[in-house]
C-alpha cells in the first residue's frame, strides 16, 4: 500500500510539472504521464536534460524527434489540416485561450529566471537609448540661437526648425512602433538607433538649411521610434512584482540626457574657436561640434544592443519556441551565476505558444522579379500594421485606448508648452532688463574721428557724421535715427539688430561690412557705394544670457530626480491611476504659481517644480500603456499615444510660444485646465499593477 502511494504521488508531480501553472496541455507534445514510461528512458525532472557534471545539452530542443511523439504528431496532422476549414473567429478564440495560458506561465518562467545582471545589463543598454531621446529634445534649442546666425535663418525658418524633430518623432513613433510587433523588438530599435545615429552625425557637417532641416527630421523620425520599442522591450523581462518600478527607474535616463545636453551645450557651444574653416564656403563651428557629441549616446546603445537577444515573449507570440527557450534559458543561467548559484537548473521544459493564425507565406525566387516580392513583403507588413492600429480601436480597447489618448496629448500639450514657455519668458525678461539700459544720445557731432571698438545698447537720434571712420567695429542692438553720414568710410564692420531709420548717407563708402540693404528704414542714399560686401551669416557677438539658458534647462533636467525616485518607489504600492492623477492635479496647482513669477529666478523656482511633480505622470503613463496592451499590439498602441502626445507637443510649443511678452494669463490656464482635465479622466482607467503581461 505504501508503495502504491508513493507511485500516486510521483504521478501527480508529473502531471503536474507537464501542465505548467493547472493548464491542460492539448497541442500533441509529449510530456510524460500520458502513456507508460519506458523504463530506459525513465528519468527524474531534476536530471532531465542534464548529464552527470549538470551540463545542459540541447538536442531535445534543437527538432530531435522523442520517439514517443511520433503517434501524437501523427494524430496532430488531421486536426493541423482542418483549421484551414475552420472559422476565423473560432481560431481567433483559441488564440485568446492559448495567449491567456501563456501570459500567466511566462510571468512565473520570470520568476524563476529572477531579477538580476542581465536584467540590469539590458537595463543600461535601453537606459542609453532612452537617453539618446531627451537629448533629441534639446539639441535644437541649444543650437539655434547659433544656427539662426550660421545659416541666416528668418523666424519663420527658426519656428519649423524647432518644431521638425517632433514631427519626426511623431511619425516615427507610430511607424516604427508598428514594425516592432511584426518584425521584432531588437530589430526595429536597432533600424531605429542607426536612422537617428547616421543622421544625427551627418546633421552636424551639412551647411544648407534644407538639408540640415531634412537630417534632423530623419533623425526625430529615428528616435521617436525607438521610444515606445524601449519600454515594451524591458516590460517583457520583468516580473509582474518588478515591473512598475524598473521602468520607472528606466525613465531617469530621459533626465540624464537632458543633463548630458545642457552641460555640453554650456562647455561647447560658446568656444567659437572650437571648429574649423574649408575656404569661404565650409564652416564647422563649435555649435556643429555639439551635435556630434549628442549623437554619441545613440551610438553607445547602438553598439550594445548587438550583445543582447530578442524579446523572448515577442518570440513566443509569433510561435519560436526553442528560440524563446534557449534566451529564457539564458537569461535564467547569468542571472543565477551571478548570484552565486550555478547549479541552479532551468526546469522548464516546455512553454505555451499561441496559435498561429496570421502566417507569412515566404514567396520563392522563382515568382516574379526580386522588387515584386519585395513589394509583396512590405505591403504584407504594413497591412498587418494597419490591421493592429484598427486593434487597438476595437470594442474591447476602444473606451482604454481613448481615454489613454486624451491624458497623453492634454499632459503633452502643458509640458512641453510649458517647457518652451519658461525660457522664451526668461529670455522676454531679460530682453526687457536689457532694453532699460539703453544708452540715449541727442544731436551729437562728431568729424574726423575713427570709431573702432564696439558700439552696444545705444540710439542715436539727429546727429551729424562728416568725415569720420568705422573701420574693424562692431555694432550691437545699435539704432540710428534721423542722422546725416556725410563722406564717411565703413569697412569690416559686423552688425546685429542694428538699423538706420530716416537717415541721409551721402558719399559714403561701405567696404567688406554686412550693413546690407534691409536695415537701411526709408533711408536716402546718394552716391553712396557698397564694395564687397560679407557674405553669410556670423557669428560674431557671444550672448552674455547664454550660460542663464544652458543653467535653466540644467536645472529643469535634475528637478525631476526626487519625481522619478519617488514614482519609483510607489508605483507598485500606490498603483498606476493614483500615480498619473495625483501627479497631473499637482501639476496644475504648481501652474497658478506662475502668476507670481514676475522674476527670472522665481521663473526658474516654478518650472523645476513643475517639472519636478509632472515626471511621476510620465513614468506611471509609461508604464500602464505597456500593461494595458498585448505582446502583439503593444509597441503599435505606445507608439499611437507617443505620436499623438508629440502632436500635443506641436501645438504646446506653437501656442504658448506666441503669447511671450503679450500675456501670462492664456498660457498658465490653459495648461493648467489641461492637466486637471486629464488627471480627473486618468482616475476612470483601469489599475494593472496586480495584471500579468499578457
Amino acid at each position: 500500500q505504501g508503495g502504491r502511494e508513493a507511485n500516486q504521488v510521483s504521478d501527480d508531480y508529473r502531471y503536474q510539472d507537464g501542465n505548467y501553472e493547472g493548464y491542460a496541455p492539448n497541442d500533441g507534445y509529449y510530456r510524460g504521464g500520458d502513456e507508460p514510461a519506458h523504463e530506459e528512458d525513465a528519468q527524474s525532472d531534476v536530471t532531465e536534460g542534464h548529464d552527470e557534471d549538470d551540463e545542459v545539452y540541447e538536442g531535445e530542443y534543437q527538432g530531435i524527434p522523442h520517439p514517443d511523439d511520433i503517434k501524437e504528431k501523427q494524430k496532430q496532422r488531421a486536426p493541423a489540416v482542418a483549421d484551414e476549414y475552420r472559422d476565423r473567429a473560432d481560431l481567433m478564440a483559441e488564440r485568446m485561450e492559448d495567449e491567456e495560458q501563456l501570459a500567466h506561465q511566462y510571468e512565473n518562467i520570470i520568476e524563476e529566471c529572477g531579477h538580476g545582471r542581465f536584467q540590469w545589463t539590458l537595463f543600461f543598454v535601453l537606459g542609453l537609448a532612452l537617453m539618446a531621446d531627451g537629448v533629441e529634445v534639446f539639441v535644437v534649442g541649444f543650437v539655434l540661437p547659433s544656427a539662426e546666425k550660421d545659416m541666416c535663418l528668418s523666424s519663420s525658418n527658426k519656428g519649423m526648425l524647432g518644431l521638425i524633430v517632433y514631427l519626426g518623432m511623431m511619425v516615427g513613433a507610430v511607424m516604427l512602433g508598428g514594425l516592432a510587433d511584426k518584425l521584432g523588438r531588437k530589430k526595429c530599435l536597432i533600424i531605429s538607433l542607426a536612422i537617428n545615429a547616421a543622421f544625427a552625425f551627418l546633421s552636424s557637417f551639412v551647411q544648407g538649411y534644407g538639408f540640415f532641416l531634412f537630417c534632423r527630421l530623419i533623425s526625430g523620425l529615428g528616435i521617436g521610434g525607438s521610444l515606445p520599442i524601449v519600454f515594451a522591450y524591458f516590460s517583457e523581462f520583468l516580473s509582474r512584482e518588478k515591473r512598475g518600478e524598473h521602468l520607472s527607474w528606466l525613465c531617469m535616463f530621459w533626465m540624464i540626457g537632458g543633463i548630458f545636453a545642457s552641460a555640453m551645450a554650456w562647455s561647447i557651444i560658446p568656444h567659437y574657436g572650437w571648429g574649423f574653416s574649408m575656404g569661404t564656403k565650409y564652416h564647422f563651428h563649435s555649435w556643429r561640434v555639439f551635435v556630434l557629441v549628442c549623437s554619441l549616446p545613440c551610438i553607445a546603445s547602438l553598439v550594445a544592443l548587438k550583445f543582447m537577444p530578442e524579446s523572448p515573449r515577442f518570440l513566443l507570440e509569433i510561435g519560436k519556441h526553442d528560440e524563446a527557450w534557449m534566451i529564457l534559458k539564458q537569461v535564467h543561467d547569468t542571472n543565477m551565476r551571478a548570484k552565486g548559484e550555478p547549479e541552479r537548473v532551468f526546469t522548464v521544459s516546455y512553454i505555451k505558444t499561441p496559435k498561429q493564425v496570421d502566417e507569412f507565406i515566404e514567396i520563392q525566387s522563382s515568382t516574379g522579379t526580386w522588387y515584386q516580392r519585395w513589394l509583396v513583403r512590405i505591403t504584407t507588413t504594413f497591412k498587418q500594421v494597419w490591421d493592429n492600429v484598427l486593434y487597438c480601436l476595437t470594442a474591447q480597447y476602444r473606451m482604454n485606448t481613448l481615454m489613454l489618448a486624451v491624458v497623453w496629448f492634454t499632459m503633452a500639450l502643458s509640458y512641453y508648452g510649458l517647457i518652451v514657455w519658461f525660457p522664451d519668458m526668461i529670455r522676454y525678461l531679460q530682453e526687457e532688463a536689457y532694453e532699460s539700459r539703453v544708452k540715449i544720445f541727442d544731436e551729437e557731432e562728431v568729424s574726423h574721428f575713427t570709431f573702432n571698438f564696439t558700439l552696444e545698447n545705444q540710439i542715436h537720434r539727429n546727429g551729424e557724421y562728416r568725415n569720420d571712420k568705422f573701420i574693424g567695429m562692431k555694432f550691437k542692438e545699435v539704432r540710428f535715427e534721423d542722422s546725416l553720414f556725410e563722406e564717411c568710410y565703413f569697412e569690416d564692420v559686423t552688425s546685429s539688430e542694428t538699423f538706420f531709420e530716416n537717415c541721409t548717407i551721402i558719399s559714403t563708402v561701405f567696404y567688406n561690412t554686412d550693413l546690407y540693404e534691409h536695415i537701411f528704414i526709408n533711408c536716402r542714399l546718394i552716391n553712396s557705394t557698397f564694395l564687397k560686401e560679407k557674405e553669410g551669416c556670423h557669428l560674431d557677438f557671444e550672448e552674455e544670457n547664454d550660460f542663464l539658458i544652458y543653467l535653466v534647462s540644467f536645472l529643469g533636467s535634475l528637478s525631476v530626480l526626487p519625481g522619478n525616485i519617488i514614482s519609483a518607489l510607489l508605483m507598485d504600492k500606490i498603483g498606476r491611476i493614483r500615480m498619473i492623477g495625483g501627479s497631473m492635479l499637482i501639476s496644475a496647482v504648481c501652474c497658478f504659481f506662475l502668476f507670481f513669477g514676475n522674476s527670472e529666478s522665481a521663473m526658474i523656482g516654478w518650472q523645476c517644480l513643475f517639472c519636478g511633480a509632472s515626471i511621476a505622470a510620465w513614468n506611471a503613463l509609461d508604464v500602464i500603456t505597456v500593461e494595458l496592451y498585448p505582446t502583439d499590439k503593444r509597441a503599435t498602441a505606445f507608439g499611437i499615444l507617443n505620436g499623438l502626445c508629440k502632436f500635443g507637443a506641436i501645438l504646446g510649443n506653437s501656442i504658448f510660444a506666441s503669447f511671450v511678452g503679450i500675456t501670462k494669463v492664456v498660457p498658465i490656464l490653459l495648461a493648467s485646465s489641461a492637466l486637471v482635465g486629464g488627471g480627473l479622466l486618468a482616475l476612470r482607467l483601469p489599475e494593472t499593477r496586480e495584471q500579468v503581461l499578457m
